[in-house]
């Protein structure tokens, strides 16, 4: 059977990233595992420094916690994924734009020291001052430069991405909008055939007609559908013999996170009508592709 790899994942059930107990870590291995989520990646939220080295750091003993033995049946954290601090406040989501810093080296440097081998992907805005320069250092280092949470224009896109970034985080959700005067990163993202796209494929961040364009339009063997999933666990209700998660919602009502292991949107978009080879591949073959350095 082929690996199922969740490259962005910030929780599942009672337990996320934001923590320096790599027991919550594995917690949320366990929970991944359950839905047969061979691999994931644990995503960082954007935060203070210190704060998100700590969390790194919980990371980094659940890896190798894994490694000695521990947790059979477990998802095998595979590394870490950084969701900012790089980021622009105008599109910062559900994130707390209050973290976001400059795209230089020294702070680039501060938030991984220590950490850059299991450090597997940056999300970073192309847009900010200094961030093509920036995405060019990471991509040099062996680490996937990921364009999001960013308001960028066609050209800004396509800058990063010549400058080496490789992916684009959670197409359409928090980036600029696509117009027709302005097709904007998600156009690029959409038109680039060589650029990954991930996308959140529960039934709330992207309209079903949208999800279809995008598998009209992308190349697929660039789209990687992720959970997104946060620990806050709202009421649920049944989809089908699986069980669908309602939306996860911040206290202004936006978007918080994803609902549904990468299994279950899989599922849901095989149900829909999309051949089930071409969607397994955006949980399997794909972020396997994407991750290979």
């Amino acid at each position: 059977m082929k690996s199922i790899i969740d490259i962005h994942t910030h929780g599942m059930g009672s337990y996320d990233t934001r923590t320096s107990n790599p027991a919550h870590i594995l917690k949320v291995a366990e929970i991944h595992g359950r839905y047969s989520v061979s691999e994931i990646i644990p995503t960082i939220y954007p935060a203070q420094i210190d704060k998100m080295r700590e969390n790194m750091e919980a990371v980094k003993k659940a890896m190798e916690m894994q490694k000695s033995g521990f947790g059979v049946g477990l998802s095998r954290i595979i590394g870490i994924h950084l969701e900012g601090p790089f980021l622009n406040h105008l599109k910062s989501g559900a994130l707390d734009s209050a973290s976001f810093i400059k795209p230089t080296e020294y702070n680039l440097k501060k938030l991984i020291e220590g950490f850059e081998d299991i450090i597997r992907i940056i999300t970073i805005a192309p847009e900010l001052r200094g961030a093509v320069k920036l995405i060019k250092i990471i991509s040099d280092m062996g680490i996937i430069a990921s364009m999001g949470h960013s308001d960028a224009r066609y050209t800004e896109a396509e800058a990063g991405f010549h400058a080496g970034a490789k992916g684009i985080t959670h197409i359409f959700n928090a980036m600029r909008e696509f117009h027709h005067r302005e097709p904007g990163i998600a156009g690029f993202g959409l038109l680039n055939p060589h650029i990954f796209i991930e996308i959140i494929a529960d039934p709330f961040h992207i309209h079903q007609k949208n999800i279809e364009l995008i598998f009209k339009i992308k190349n697929h063997e660039r789209i990687i559908i992720v959970s997104d999933s946060v620990k806050k666990r709202p009421r649920s209700i049944n989809y089908g013999e699986e069980v669908q998660i309602k939306s996860i919602t911040d206290t202004h009502g936006r978007l918080y996170g994803g609902s549904m292991a990468v299994t279950l949107s899989a599922k849901r978009l095989i149900d829909t009508g999309l051949k089930k080879e071409m969607v397994m591949k955006c949980v399997s073959k794909n972020p396997l592709s994407y991750l290979k350095k």
